[in-house]
Formats: C-alpha cells, structure tokens, sequence
C-alpha cells in the first residue's frame, strides 16, 4: 500500500516569534533553523524579510541545507503592480527557496484592514502568486482567517482559495487564525474547499491552540484531504500558541491510524531525537521545559510506585501508549534504578563512545547526571558538558590545564576625570605545560574578564583556541531571591562552524560561568584532536 506523504511546516521562527517574550536574535535564529533542518522538517519558515532588522539579516543568505528555505510577507498591495511593489520587491531579494503570501481570505477583513474591493484582493493574491513563480519560488498562500471567513461568506473564501491555486501556488494553507474552529467544522470546510476544486495535495492547515485543540484540528484537517501542516516546536505563538509539531510529528509516525496511511521526511532515528529537540530548543528560549508536554515531557513516561509501577515492570505496554525510547524520552518508573540506561547508551553512541550495558562507569554516570539534574544541571541543552562528564567518568579526556584559583573583582570608583565607572578585574593562576602562569585581563563585567583571562596564556594550546567565539551567554535564577541557585548556559562556535553549549551551576554566578567557560575551552581542545585524528584515517 503506497502511502501519502505529509508535508512539515515549520513556523517557528516567524509565528512563534510572536510569543509574548520571546524576541530571537540572528544567532538564535540561525541555530534553531540548524536543529529543523537536521531534525528532518520540510520547511522552515525564517520569518518576514523587511519588517525588521534581524529577519532582514537572516535572510541574506540561505539558511537550511534539507528543507525548503520561505520568506513571509503580505501579497503586493492594491493599486500598486507586482513590479512596482516594495514589499514584493524584499520578499523577491531574500535568499529563500519559497515565499509564503498572507492573504485575506475573510470579506470583513478584505473591506476593514485592506480597504480594498474583493475583486482587487484576488488580484492581489494572484499578481503575487505568478510574481513568485516568475522569480523562479515556490509559492505558497496563507489564508488568513479562512475558516471564519468561509463560515460568514462561503463563496469569496472559496474564490481566495481557487485563485492562488491557479495562479499556481504550490501550497494554499487554511488558517484558523483566531483558534476557534472545532474539529468536526474543520473537517466539513476543508472538503468543501476540495470540491471546490482545490485539490487536498496543495492544501495546508495552521491552526491556532485558543480552544486547546490545534493538534486536533491540525489532525481533522489531515483526515478531511490536506498534506500540508504548519505548526511550531513546543506550540509557541502568540495568546495560546501554534499546532505543537512536537506532538503532530509522532502522533503522523507511531500512531497506525495516520501511519498505515502516510509518511512524514522523518526517520526513526530523527525521531528518537525528539526529546532533546524539544528540550534544546526551550534551554535556547531560557525556560523550563513543560514536564507534562505529550511524548518529550518529563512526566510523559514516568509513573510513581504502586499497581502502575508494578504492571509497568511485567510490561510496559499496560500503562504506555509508545515506547518512550522510540520519541528519545525513558521511563521513569520510581521504584527501579533502571530507568534511563538505554537513552544514556543511544546517547553515548550519538557522541561515538562505545560502553557496555553492563559497565559499572556507566551506572555511576547516570547516578551523576541524575543528581546533577537534581541540584539544576540541565544536560538537554548542554551537550559538549554532558560528553565532557562521560569521557571524564569513562576517562578519556586529556588533562589538558588545571585552574589552581581565579579571583574576580568589580569596583565602582570614579576615574581621574570625575566620571563614574565601573571596572571589571579577572586573576587566573593556572598550570599549563608544567608550568604555573598567572594571567590577569579586564572586561566588560566580571564574566568578560574571567574569560579573557582563562584565554590569555594557555601556552601550546593559545594558537588552537585562536578562533573560539563565544556567541551566547544565558543565565537563569532557579529558585528565586539573590542567594538563588544560578544555571548559566554559554554557545561556543569556532572556524568550522560548529557549536556548541556548555552548563555550570552554583550559588555563584561568577563560578557557574566558570564552570561553562571552562567546560567551552577544554570541549574546544578535545574537538580539534577528534577533528585531527578523522582527517588523519582519511
């Protein structure tokens, strides 16, 4: 039985962003486009070129390797032409593989927002459509508000539809933009659209969580004939949030009612990577992780002792839906201490270290990571400090320097001109190559000048960590009040392009940054060494 494909569209980094306090940088954005593209979503939606300086940005070069690469923007105005358009003209410019138009598929909005007649509306979409094409994109529609604008006048939301769609636009996607369709309305409007003459293989859902059911009517839309899905990861978006592609995806892949019937671009393997998908992208937004999120939450698998517990150890299927594994989460089951050793296996052989099952190192690091998650490590987003603890635990990382002490000051004085300044001071005595060295350097803050100073003078090492940037710095308060626990997160990246994020934690924000700026160095140094030797079996 040949089974349909259903298309993922990825609309974090354009309607996720509109969640309130949330705001990406270029660098966030290009690290979350990194984790889609190598997660396996068919596109992925950058945001709106020229509506502000970061999108801009983003766009002038192109961003995905695997997935298709859209810009957003409105459809050309009306009374202007396509060629004379400047919105058109930044959305043409933006290095992108498809451009996806918003729309106004709602009469009330065409005459309200637009204050434009219908019939220049449609022009509009189809002027923009063709545009596209003739630009040589892949051309998509968003219809806004189209189920409220089907439900108060049937026929123009239907010719909104129709017209992108001969125009030829691949995509023409149903948007519940105000989140209140149900299901059962989904499902009867988007066969009216396919009887309409919009066949489903071009049509798209993007649903809107303001009833909690964006996954369901996302679901709905896919029964009634679409193959598109647009949605966010973890559900961000502004009031309620998006259709949650985290808990689309495996629900299309592991449940058989959708999956003897369709396929989605993501493998068993991508799948398994799931878990840490979710979690690296809420460490990257500085939150917690929802623990009762379907699938990845912390709590999705986890049972506390009792006839659960013990159904769950004669056979897991009593009381779960999916093996935990198959989405890269574990069960938690509180009476055993086995729980979690084969996502810790998986894990050490992404990283390419080989251990037995049965290896007491291994049983003593997930004892480690357990209790360091306790005290609020959070290894999700951390991944170079996570394999620098198991190569430790397992012994393989070079000792490459050793920190005796470091001492960081900040004082507020007035300078010789009588302005007031405030001065940042680092000291590191370190021992290198056998010998101790003392490197002192001034930054901006307390943080910049103890990584400027572990830098200074590694000695042989100086000329390798010559490229090593430091692009990001995060730190969280864990549980309030100004002697509160701090987690500080750190991005790394080098010549290569490669990144990578490290954690420390501690009642000490100056020595959780430690922590992590170290973890960064010494990560660095190990990496070139696994680079060397690579290049050297080639």
């Amino acid at each position: 039985m040949n089974r349909e494909k259903i298309y993922l569209f990825d609309t974090t980094l354009r309607d996720g962003q509109q969640t309130p306090g949330i705001d990406f940088s270029v660098e966030d954005k290009i690290a979350i486009a990194r984790l889609l593209d190598e997660f396996g979503m068919d596109y992925i939606e950058g945001g709106y070129p020229g509506a502000n300086p970061t999108d801009t940005t983003f766009f002038r070069q192109k961003r995905t390797t695997s997935a298709g690469f859209v810009a957003f923007g409105m459809t050309k105005r009306a009374g202007v032409s396509a060629s004379n358009d400047p919105g058109l003209a930044v959305l043409l410019q933006a290095k992108a593989d498809a451009i996806c138009f918003v729309a106004k598929s709602w009469d009330y909005h065409v005459h309200v927002a637009l204050g434009c007649s219908l019939e220049e509306n449609l022009a509009s979409i189809r002027d923009s459509v063709e545009a596209a094409r003739a630009a040589s994109r892949e051309a998509m529609v968003d219809c806004e508000h189209f189920f409220d604008g089907y439900k108060a006048n049937p026929a123009y939301a239907l010719d909104c539809a129709r017209t992108a769609y001969e125009a030829g636009a691949r995509w023409i996607v149903l948007c519940d933009t105000n989140g209140g369709t149900q299901p059962q309305e989904v499902r009867e409007i988007v066969a009216a659209v396919i009887a309409s003459g919009v066949p489903g293989s071009h049509l798209g859902i993007h649903a809107h969580n303001d009833t909690g059911q964006a996954v369901a009517n996302s679901l709905a839309a896919v029964e009634a004939g679409v193959r598109q899905i647009q949605g966010t990861l973890n559900g961000i978006g502004e009031r309620c949030g998006n259709a949650n592609l985290v808990t689309i995806i495996p629900t299309l892949a592991l449940k058989p009612v959708y999956a003897d019937r369709f396929e989605i671009g993501i493998d068993a393997d991508r799948l398994s990577g799931l878990t840490h998908l979710s979690h690296s992208f809420d460490e990257l937004l500085n939150r917690s992780p929802d623990h009762q999120l379907p699938y990845v939450g912390a709590s999705a698998f986890a049972t506390k002792a009792g006839i659960h517990a013990s159904a769950l150890l004669k056979d897991p299927k009593t009381y779960e839906h999916v093996p935990p594994e198959t989405v890269g989460n574990f069960r938690k089951v509180m009476v055993s201490d086995q729980g979690g050793k084969s996502n810790f296996l998986n894990a050490l052989k992404r990283r390419g270290i080989s251990v037995d099952k049965d290896d007491p190192k291994l049983d003593r690091l997930i004892a480690l990571v357990k209790e360091r998650e306790a005290t609020g490590y959070a290894y999700e987003g951390a991944d170079a400090s996570f394999e620098l603890l198991a190569r430790r635990i397992l012994g393989t990382v070079p000792d490459f320097f050793s920190v005796e002490s470091f001492r960081v000051m900040v004082e507020r004085r007035f300078d010789a001109n009588g302005n007031l300044k405030t001065v940042s001071e680092a000291v590191v005595k370190m021992a290198v190559d056998g010998t101790t060295v003392m490197s002192v350097a001034e930054g901006h803050g307390p943080v910049n000048a103890l990584d400027l100073a572990l830098r200074k003078d590694l000695g042989s090492y100086q000329a390798e960590i010559a490229d090593l940037e430091l692009v990001d710095y995060k730190v969280r308060i864990l549980n309030g009040g100004t002697e509160a626990i701090t987690r500080v997160l750190i991005e790394s990246t080098d010549a290569t392009g490669i990144r990578w994020w490290t954690v420390g934690v501690s009642d000490n924000i100056i020595d959780a940054s430690f922590q992590a700026l170290m973890d960064s160095i010494i990560y660095k140094l190990m990496k070139n060494r696994d680079l060397a030797g690579r290049i050297a079996a080639e």
